[in-house]
């Protein structure tokens, strides 16, 4: 019997690893259609779905990650600092040209430097100027090594962990041919969408929006925690090498091998011949820089021959065979007619100046963000003043500085609203936080979407189906106008829907349903509640047992739960506090809605004791082994602190390891995990 149960682990290993191959190729398939071909085959969900199974088959048999892995991208443990990493060739800067006379006297310096005669006529390769971050990777026999930044061009810092996250980037080189060492370097980038929703959703959330994309592309990349950064959709441009042996001869060439290799380079790089045509082309790309979908400050012209560059050389800060031709600032002054308040999905209230149109950059500009009252006082905005606006990477332009010398006494301050203006309800401000937001929750407009698409998630209350398409389709026929709604939605109300049939509409019913009796915890979460997370949701559910007594609950009974701290307890009364949040509740509770209360062990085995994991765990999946910890009254939190009891560390355990070796803590095996939860073993507490 043992020797079957070993011959049926090694043919699921098999299988296993089968599967896992077969996900990984489909897996950078899509992965290129989306990122680079802008060709989605699939839809999110199928994608994700197969992510998810390929986790799962890693996570069972670590030894199927290997390090191109797709799994490799969705970041790992956050890293305590950066380690330096010294470039083997220098990344050098560039001289900046800001003219096109400039641009011109460059040629006449690498024709006086070559001492080449009038009538031999220079190839060159233009490209656009990214905004970004200048990053270089380093691959040895294909697969990505190591990335770092630029830092002072002869020390940068390692962003491996970080870099991996970014789905244009290989982690394995595609094609043949390519040097045992390979260095390239480029520019990472927030594309302007991505950097838009960006500024957006940390608005939203209280936190202070970047001013232009390459402040969000460096703030990102030096990101600690990687899972921070693959949650942001950075892109990179190849535009040089270091270290490198080819066969190219030109810098045109040797882009084109980039690219065969599976390297990002720029689709607007051209190849010219003599410097009018250069400067011809810069004028050109200045015409269209406001049409590309990243931001740009200017076009860099670069000697063509790899020949005459090597013997151009370079000076002690920048090369002499390139420079950078910068395009002239984006600014125009303008008047603030009035400031209209505009409600965000989180309920973030987002002061907008009117201005009198003006044209900035080609383009006719009527709007302008003022971010939040900290922003306005800070500048001193106020209705009437003449300002200087910027389109710094954002649609929306930002004010840059009030023209204080122009005022005539009439212009009028803004107050902090005390109400919302979409709904009515009260509108203030938390403490510690920039954002003043709606209080109305759940019965404001402008957070309806989100609130629903949030409430039917998988973490929520998992009503299986009932994606963001289908909840926009429930609020644009006016079917649904808060969470309570979806409770009484009928079959003949689904069948509205477009390519809706009746099984399909049977099953969006009865998973909402059988959502009436989801668990507490889960109930609580999907409320959604402001810093109330998984977690904290469980520790809520487990502390009071049903959503009337967690809804008459003080600040002083929150307060004295753990991991429940002021700011928490103050957004969960003034959660509860809200008369539109209440009727919303009320209504739920009589549609039959009526969350399942979680029993939590008293006084089990490992009661009092917490527990931190790190690591990839081969017996038992993360899940599983949290589970297995509370089942015995314990306590799983994220981060390593003097409260924690112990650490269980697997394979590949970073920082959390280092730091519960540095505080002295305990730090078990998966198998004296084990052990310590059998039954016939003492534990000391």
């Amino acid at each position: 019997m043992e020797q079957l149960s070993l011959l049926d682990d090694v043919v699921a290993k098999s299988e296993a690893g089968l599967r896992a191959s077969e996900l990984t190729v489909l897996i950078r398939h899509h992965n290129d259609c989306y990122h680079k071909l802008d060709a989605p085959e699939i839809s999110d969900a199928e994608f994700d779905a197969m992510m998810r199974e390929l986790l799962e088959l890693e996570e069972k048999w670590p030894e199927l990650a290997t390090p191109d892995s797709p799994t490799q991208r969705v970041g790992g443990n956050p890293l305590e600092r950066f380690a330096q990493v010294f470039h083997r060739l220098p990344m050098l800067s560039l001289e900046n040209a800001m003219q096109e006379d400039e641009i011109r006297a460059f040629e006449q310096r690498v024709r006086s430097l070559l001492a080449l005669p009038d009538e031999m006529v220079i190839a060159y390769q233009c490209e656009p100027k990214m905004d970004g971050l200048a990053i270089e990777l380093v691959y040895r026999d294909g697969l990505l090594e190591q990335a770092s930044t630029r830092g002072n061009g002869v020390v940068g810092e390692d962003v491996t962990a970080n870099i991996r996250t970014i789905r244009t980037i290989p982690l394995r080189l595609s094609g043949s041919g390519f040097p045992e060492l390979l260095e390239v370097r480029g520019e990472v980038y927030l594309p302007l969408q991505a950097f838009q929703q960006l500024n957006q959703q940390r608005e939203e959330e209280g936190e202070p929006p970047f001013a232009n994309p390459r402040n969000a592309a460096a703030g990102s990349i030096r990101q600690l925690d990687p899972a921070v950064v693959a949650r942001r959709p950075l892109a990179m441009v190849c535009y040089g090498v270091g270290m490198i042996e080819t066969e190219s001869r030109t810098q045109t060439g040797l882009m084109s091998q980039l690219a065969a290799w599976g390297l990002p380079v720029s689709d607007q790089a051209r190849q010219v011949t003599g410097i009018e045509e250069a400067v011809a082309c810069f004028l050109d790309l200045q015409e269209q820089r406001d049409s590309l979908p990243y931001e740009i400050d200017g076009m860099v012209i670069k000697v063509d021959d790899l020949r005459l560059q090597q013997e151009l050389g370079e000076k002690s800060r920048s090369p002499r065979w390139a420079i950078a031709c910068k395009f002239p600032p984006r600014q125009a002054t303008t008047r603030i007619n009035e400031i209209i308040l505009s409600v965000g999905r989180t309920g973030v209230i987002t002061p907008v100046a009117n201005l009198e149109p003006v044209e900035l950059s080609g383009v006719t500009v009527s709007r302008a963000t003022l971010h939040n009252w900290d922003e306005i006082r800070r500048k001193d905005i106020r209705v009437g003043d003449k300002v200087i606006v910027e389109r710094a990477g954002d649609v929306i332009p930002a004010v840059v500085k009030v023209l204080l010398d122009q005022r005539s006494g009439a212009e009028q301050e803004l107050p902090e609203p005390e109400v919302c203006p979409v709904c009515g309800s009260k509108a203030a401000r938390e403490a510690g936080e920039v954002a003043v937001r709606c209080q109305g929750g759940l019965a404001c407009p402008p957070q309806l979407a989100e609130s629903i698409i949030h409430f039917a998630s998988r973490d929520a209350m998992d009503i299986d189906g009932l994606g963001s398409k289908y909840i926009e389709q429930l609020i644009s026929l006016g079917l649904v106008k808060d969470i309570a709604d979806l409770y009484q939605l009928t079959r003949e109300e689904f069948m509205q829907f477009e390519r809706m049939g009746d099984k399909l509409a049977e099953n969006l019913l009865a998973a909402i349903a059988a959502s009436k009796q989801q668990e507490l915890s889960r109930f609580i979460f999907a409320l959604g509640i402001r810093h109330v997370g998984e977690r904290t949701a469980k520790t809520l559910a487990e502390r009071f047992g049903s959503i009337d007594n967690l809804q008459a609950a003080t600040l002083e009974e929150l307060t004295s739960i753990r991991d429940v701290g002021p700011a928490v307890a103050v957004s969960i009364r003034s959660f509860f506090d809200a008369p539109a949040n209440q009727a919303v509740l009320q209504r739920l509770k009589e549609a039959g809605v009526a969350p399942t209360v979680e029993e939590k062990r008293v006084g089990g085995r490992l009661a009092g004791l917490t527990f931190v994991f790190t690591g990839t765990l081969t017996t038992l999946g993360r899940d599983e082994a949290k589970r297995l910890v509370e089942s015995e009254g314990g306590n799983v939190t994220g981060s390593v602190s003097k409260k924690t009891d112990y650490v269980v560390a697997g394979s590949e355990a970073g920082s959390k390891l280092e730091k519960a070796r540095a505080l002295g803590i305990s730090v078990l095996s998966e198998d004296e995990l084990l052990a310590m939860l059998a039954k016939d073993v003492k534990i000391n507490k």
